[in-house]
């Protein structure tokens, strides 16, 4: 067990013939008492320190910890949401295909209609234009019909029927 200040100060010595001076004694006593009373306090004091700074490091330490347990929880949440975004962007993507395919048949379904109508109108249009050729032919057959020389040699004396019409 390690000596106090009061052991040192409680010490005494036996007297012997010519032992050694008893103040020069006293003295020398006293004054390890004070160095080691000042020893005991920084002792104290460094103990002291030591522990505050041992519950610091733990502070620290379970600072340190929870970063690490938050730095981790981060980087998980960080994967999932990448992984999200890649799955979330691979459906934008077919969506967008089928979009795209859906609108493409539907314009060349389209084009289809409108390439058939177009034909038809074709037939349509030669039709009519071989029917109103024919017309205008036979229009012009008519015109180049000798019956109308005929008509134009008939000649209708007017007064004749005026008094045909008199007579009656």
């Amino acid at each position: 067990m390690p000596l106090t200040p009061l052991d040192i100060h409680n010490k005494e010595f036996s007297r012997g013939f010519r032992g050694y001076d008893e103040d020069e004694v006293n003295e020398f006593l006293d004054q390890i008492i004070k160095d080691y009373e000042i020893i005991i306090r920084e002792k104290k004091e460094l103990e002291e320190t030591l522990n505050s700074l041992n519950e610091r490091l733990g502070h620290f330490t379970n600072i340190e910890e929870t970063l690490h347990k938050s730095i981790v929880v981060a980087q998980e949440a960080a994967e999932e949401v990448r992984g999200n975004a890649q799955k979330e962007s691979k459906l934008i993507i077919r969506e967008a295909e089928k979009n795209a395919d859906r609108i493409v048949n539907e314009a060349l379904s389209k084009a289809r209609k409108i390439a058939l109508e177009i034909e038809e109108l074709k037939k349509q249009s030669k039709v009519f234009r071989t029917r109103f050729k024919m017309l205008i032919e036979a229009q012009l057959d008519l015109l180049k019909n000798d019956d109308w020389d005929h008509l134009m040699e008939f000649e209708i004396d007017a007064t004749e029927l005026n008094l045909e019409e008199e007579m009656k």
